[in-house]
Order: C-alpha cells, then structure tokens, then sequence
C-alpha cells in the first residue's frame, strides 16, 4: 500500500464531481437499458469493453463482447430469447465510488424456448471514463440460467 503526498491526492470537490459524473452516466445507462433503447446503450459503451460475464454455452445471450456495439447489443439478444413480461430486477444498492459504480440486487425471468423461469441475485460493476463505460463486469446466478435454458 502507497500513501499519496497531499499534492497528488485528489481535492473533495474533483473526488466528489467524478462520483456524480458516474452515478448519471450509470443511470443514464440503466433508463437506457429499461427502455430497450440500443441506440442510447451504444453511446454510452466506450469503443472498447472490459466485459465480463462468466461463459455459458447454454445460454445464447451470454457470449464474450469488446465493442460498444456487441455490448449494447447484449440486451437485445436476452430480449430476444426471454419473456418481456416476466422479466424483473430490483435493485438493493448502488455505490459509486470516483469512476466505479456497483449495483446489487435480484433479477428473474423466463426463457422463451422453454418456458422455464430463472433467479438469483446478482452485483454489476460499472467503470466510467470520459463519459462512457469501460467495464461492464456482471456476476449473477448462472446456474439458474443455464437450467432454465436447457430443454
């Protein structure tokens, strides 16, 4: 661990506007997401994406993306494969932290081609830089995805 010499440490008010710039940026993205507005996403995703969301060949939503594009495009391929209707997230906490927001709460829903439901809790970090999402890092209830997916 390194201490900073008060020179290099950040002021309140600079630590402070980098929080606020990414809680909006962060509730910009999940109106976005909400509204199934890809367009929006799209702008809001930097050209390049640390993307993570552990592989799951079962599920065809869940696939590795880098782009902008790819990720943005995440959302309409799960719209794509679920049912709208039965779709739910709540949200229990969102931290921001300077450039990095993390959101925790439940999501459910239901696989179109089975009609299985799943859920399970999940955390998703954010990272924001110059206006856009860097790191898009999700950790939810594969499991229960995955058998809600299989025939």
């Amino acid at each position: 661990m390194s201490a900073k010499s008060p020179a290099q440490q950040p002021s309140s008010t600079t630590a402070a506007t980098v929080a606020e710039e990414t809680r909006a940026v962060v509730q910009e993205f999940l109106t976005a997401r909400l509204a199934g507005d890809t367009e929006r996403l799209v702008e809001l995703f930097a050209d390049k994406v640390d993307w993570l969301l552990a592989e799951n060949p079962g599920v065809p939503w869940i696939r590795p993306r880098s782009t902008g594009a790819e990720c943005a495009a995440q959302f309409t391929d799960l719209a794509q494969y679920t049912v709208a209707e039965d779709s739910r997230a709540s949200l229990d906490a969102f931290l921001v932290d300077g450039t990095d927001a993390v959101l925790m709460g439940r999501l459910s829903g239901t696989v179109r081609a089975t009609g299985k439901s799943f859920e399970g809790p999940f955390a998703l970090r954010l990272t924001v830089e110059e206006g856009r999402i860097v790191r898009h890092h999700l950790y939810e209830n594969s499991l229960s995805i995955a058998e809600a997916c299989a025939p």
